[in-house]
Protein backbone atom coordinates (compact mmCIF):
# COMPACT_ATOMS: atom_id res chain seq x y z
CA UNK A 1 0.00 0.00 0.00
CA UNK A 2 1.03 3.51 -0.72
CA UNK A 3 0.01 6.70 1.17
CA UNK A 4 0.67 9.81 -0.65
CA UNK A 5 0.60 13.09 1.33
CA UNK A 6 0.98 16.48 -0.54
CA UNK A 7 1.58 20.27 0.73
CA UNK A 8 2.67 23.68 -0.04
CA UNK A 9 -0.23 24.49 -1.69
CA UNK A 10 -1.34 28.14 -1.17
CA UNK A 11 -2.63 31.55 -2.45
CA UNK A 12 -0.02 33.44 -4.87
CA UNK A 13 -0.25 36.53 -6.84
CA UNK A 14 0.60 35.75 -10.87
CA UNK A 15 4.37 35.93 -11.56
CA UNK A 16 5.08 34.43 -8.10
CA UNK A 17 6.52 30.80 -7.14
CA UNK A 18 5.57 28.27 -5.23
CA UNK A 19 6.97 24.87 -3.73
CA UNK A 20 4.70 21.52 -3.85
CA UNK A 21 5.85 18.50 -2.07
CA UNK A 22 4.35 15.07 -1.67
CA UNK A 23 6.18 12.69 0.77
CA UNK A 24 5.43 9.16 -0.16
CA UNK A 25 5.00 5.97 2.26
CA UNK A 26 6.30 3.21 -0.03
CA UNK A 27 7.44 -0.48 -0.05
CA UNK A 28 11.18 -0.18 -0.08
CA UNK A 29 12.75 -2.12 -2.45
CA UNK A 30 10.08 -1.37 -4.85
CA UNK A 31 10.12 1.26 -7.44
CA UNK A 32 7.36 3.68 -8.47
CA UNK A 33 7.32 6.32 -10.70
CA UNK A 34 5.72 9.45 -8.96
CA UNK A 35 4.04 11.94 -10.55
CA UNK A 36 2.05 15.34 -10.22
CA UNK A 37 -1.46 15.76 -11.74
CA UNK A 38 -3.59 19.16 -11.80
CA UNK A 39 -7.50 19.50 -11.97
CA UNK A 40 -10.00 22.20 -12.67
CA UNK A 41 -13.44 21.36 -11.50
CA UNK A 42 -15.38 20.48 -14.85
CA UNK A 43 -12.28 19.61 -16.85
CA UNK A 44 -9.81 16.30 -16.76
CA UNK A 45 -7.18 15.87 -14.61
CA UNK A 46 -3.89 16.61 -16.64
CA UNK A 47 -0.29 15.48 -16.15
CA UNK A 48 1.67 17.35 -15.43
CA UNK A 49 5.36 15.70 -14.65
CA UNK A 50 6.73 12.67 -13.38
CA UNK A 51 10.14 11.01 -12.03
CA UNK A 52 10.65 6.98 -11.86
CA UNK A 53 14.27 5.42 -12.01
CA UNK A 54 14.12 5.59 -15.81
CA UNK A 55 12.45 8.30 -16.94
CA UNK A 56 11.48 12.15 -16.21
CA UNK A 57 8.75 14.09 -18.12
CA UNK A 58 7.59 17.32 -17.77
CA UNK A 59 4.62 18.45 -19.32
CA UNK A 60 4.98 21.27 -23.03
CA UNK A 61 2.27 23.32 -21.39
CA UNK A 62 4.15 23.89 -18.10
CA UNK A 63 7.95 22.94 -19.39
CA UNK A 64 10.15 26.27 -18.38
CA UNK A 65 8.22 27.02 -15.25
CA UNK A 66 7.30 24.24 -13.62
CA UNK A 67 10.70 21.91 -12.57
CA UNK A 68 10.39 18.10 -10.99
CA UNK A 69 12.97 17.11 -8.68
CA UNK A 70 12.73 14.46 -6.06
CA UNK A 71 14.83 13.77 -2.71
CA UNK A 72 14.99 10.07 -2.64
CA UNK A 73 16.37 9.66 1.32
CA UNK A 74 12.99 12.12 2.18
CA UNK A 75 10.82 9.61 -0.45
CA UNK A 76 9.80 12.88 -1.51
CA UNK A 77 8.66 14.71 -4.56
CA UNK A 78 8.85 18.24 -5.15
CA UNK A 79 7.14 20.84 -8.10
CA UNK A 80 8.79 24.05 -8.38
CA UNK A 81 6.23 26.20 -9.75
CA UNK A 82 7.36 29.81 -10.88
CA UNK A 83 5.93 32.53 -13.11
CA UNK A 84 2.72 31.29 -12.03
CA UNK A 85 -0.68 32.40 -14.15
CA UNK A 86 -3.96 32.52 -13.20
CA UNK A 87 -4.50 29.13 -15.73
CA UNK A 88 -2.46 27.20 -13.34
CA UNK A 89 -4.85 27.95 -10.69
CA UNK A 90 -6.36 24.31 -9.80
CA UNK A 91 -6.06 20.90 -7.29
CA UNK A 92 -2.67 19.85 -7.37
CA UNK A 93 -2.80 15.89 -6.83
CA UNK A 94 0.41 13.50 -6.76
CA UNK A 95 0.16 9.46 -7.83
CA UNK A 96 2.26 6.68 -7.62
CA UNK A 97 2.39 4.21 -10.10
CA UNK A 98 4.51 0.43 -10.73
CA UNK A 99 4.50 1.47 -14.36
CA UNK A 100 7.86 3.36 -14.74
CA UNK A 101 7.51 4.79 -18.04
CA UNK A 102 6.50 7.81 -16.86
CA UNK A 103 3.38 8.92 -18.69
CA UNK A 104 0.45 11.71 -18.01
CA UNK A 105 -1.79 8.98 -18.24
CA UNK A 106 -3.91 8.41 -14.84
CA UNK A 107 -4.74 5.41 -15.81
CA UNK A 108 -1.24 4.45 -15.46
CA UNK A 109 -0.73 5.60 -11.61
CA UNK A 110 -2.91 3.35 -8.93
CA UNK A 111 -2.53 5.50 -5.43
CA UNK A 112 -3.61 9.43 -5.51
CA UNK A 113 -2.85 12.08 -2.67
CA UNK A 114 -5.79 14.07 -1.11
CA UNK A 115 -4.48 16.92 -3.18
CA UNK A 116 -3.38 20.21 -2.48
CA UNK A 117 -5.11 23.96 -3.81
CA UNK A 118 -3.23 26.39 -5.84
CA UNK A 119 -5.22 29.34 -6.67
CA UNK A 120 -3.05 31.94 -8.54
CA UNK A 121 -4.81 35.57 -8.08
CA UNK A 122 -3.66 38.21 -11.22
Amino acid sequence: QVQLVESGGGSVQAGGSLRLSCTASVQRNTPYALAWFRQVPGQEREGLACMSPYSTYVAASVRGRFTVSQDNAKDTLYLQMNSLEPDDTAMYYCAAGKDLGCTAMQSNYEYWGQGTQVTVSS
